[in-house]
């Protein structure tokens, strides 16, 4: 969604709102397409003192596979922007709290998806206290116990033989 923001630098409009749908489905996650249902962004440009603020929130259902039990995960996350939206910076550094517009244009489908993949963890998880899968068989440690022995380091065989022995 491309916003003209001639109106609201002008001063002759004071707020525009924002209520749509972006289609994400084609945001590569770890090999997968995790948002199915798009993402849904609310909120509103609004000036004040001459100042253009951006002030949004994101949310979407991520539909995705655990990192440890490669169970099925669907999680919900939702978190706010807020930016200042300037057509310049005075000095060149990259500041976070503001979104440099050229040509008094805002292209908030990028921000959005930036937004998106910055907020993603690296490891995605079913729940907290996962335990994954047995190295040796493949069971899912969450659902039943394997009856797998561990593996003994090799400098500690023969301690192990001797509690054998006895």
């Amino acid at each position: 969604m491309r916003i003209d923001l001639n109106n609201l630098l002008s001063g002759v409009q004071t707020q525009l709102d924002i209520n749509y749908v972006l289609d994400l489905s084609n945001l590569i996650y770890s090999t997968y397409n995790p948002i199915k249902n798009g993402v849904n962004v609310v909120g509103c440009l609004y000036s004040k003192a001459d100042v253009l603020y951006l002030d949004i929130n994101i949310s979407f259902d991520f539909f995705g596979f655990c990192d440890r039990c490669a169970e099925k995960v669907k999680k919900h996350f939702s978190f706010d922007v807020k930016r200042i939206v300037v057509e310049k910076l005075e000095n060149e550094e990259d500041d976070d709290d503001y979104i440099v517009v050229s040509n008094r244009e805002l292209d908030l489908d990028e921000l959005v998806n930036e937004e998106v993949s910055l907020s993603l963890p690296n490891k995605i998880l079913c729940k907290e206290d996962c335990k994954g899968l047995c190295p040796k068989c493949g069971a899912n440690l969450n659902v039943k116990q394997c009856n797998c022995k561990k593996d003994v380091d090799p400098r500690m065989a023969a301690l192990l033989q001797l509690l054998e022995d006895e």
